[in-house]
């Protein structure tokens, strides 16, 4: 019997314990995701533009590069690798943009056979 009693109390621990955790401890699914990194408006902007210069050809690999940033102008630059029918090749794409407004004064493309 006083074995029941102890097993019963053990059982009784866990779950007071269980009621009273915040279920975000618990690890609830969809919490691990991580964030979109910064640069992701813009690769997906890399690549719309690619796809309007190079319609015939499939993305089918994509960098981010780097970013360079000063008071008035920032640089997101990428290098998207494109089949075509005849021939691979990359495409490195700089988009400029002013840096307090988000709005792109210019895009550079550079075609890459590496």
């Amino acid at each position: 019997m006083k074995g029941k009693t102890q097993l019963f109390l053990c059982f009784s621990m866990v779950l007071v314990l269980f009621m009273i955790m915040p279920i975000s401890a618990l690890g609830a699914p969809g919490n691990d995701t991580p964030p979109e990194p910064a640069y992701a408006k813009w690769g997906r902007i890399a690549v719309q533009e690619v796809k309007a210069k190079y319609p015939e050809d499939k993305v089918v690999d994509y960098l981010h590069v780097g970013r360079k940033t000063n008071e008035q102008e920032t640089i997101e630059t990428f290098k998207l690798w494109l089949e075509g029918k005849t021939k691979e090749f990359g495409v490195i794409i700089d988009i400029h943009f002013n840096t307090n407004t988000e709005k792109i004064t210019d895009i550079q493309f550079k075609e890459t056979s590496r």
